[in-house]
């Protein structure tokens, strides 16, 4: 009966002087390159974590720091535009409290030039009937005096 393929064909080893040499220059390779590359790598490696870490912090910080500005900034322009808006109303006020006392004004104004005006027109009107009245009794007189052919005294 032949053997279970599993334990034929097992693999050899052969342990000589190489192997032995091979494993010592590889502990003496790690005691003279352990200090002189691996450990200024390792300390490179760490300090670059530790200056990303401390930028990373700093950059939250700083993220941090810019959010309460723009909040106070916001703030700022809330207040800004509140002041804005209260002085537009008070301006909006001043300028119809203005308009209103130029109406009135100018109402004023025209009542007086329409008074004068009547009052003038009234003189006029009674200076005319007055003179109307004069020049119709010298026309009367002047028609008698033809008509009756002398002079009325």
């Amino acid at each position: 009966m032949p053997a279970p393929l599993l334990l034929s064909g097992g693999v050899t080893l052969d342990l000589d002087n190489t192997v032995v040499f091979q494993l010592g220059i590889f502990l003496v390779l790690m005691l003279v390159l352990e200090p002189l590359l691996f450990n200024p790598v390792l300390r490179i490696f760490a300090l670059r974590e530790e200056r990303t870490e401390g930028e990373r912090a700093r950059a939250r910080a700083l993220e941090e720091e810019a959010g309460v500005l723009l909040e106070r900034y916001q703030r700022e322009v809330a207040r800004v535009h509140q002041v804005a808006a209260e002085e537009r109303d008070r301006a909006r006020a001043e300028t119809a409290k203005l308009e209103a006392e130029i109406l009135e004004q100018a109402r004023q104004s025209v009542a007086r030039i329409v008074d004068d005006g009547r009052k003038r027109i009234a003189d006029e009107a009674t200076k005319m009937r007055f003179e109307l009245g004069k020049e119709s009794e010298r026309l009367a007189r002047d028609m008698a005096t033809r008509v009756l052919g002398r002079e009325l005294s």
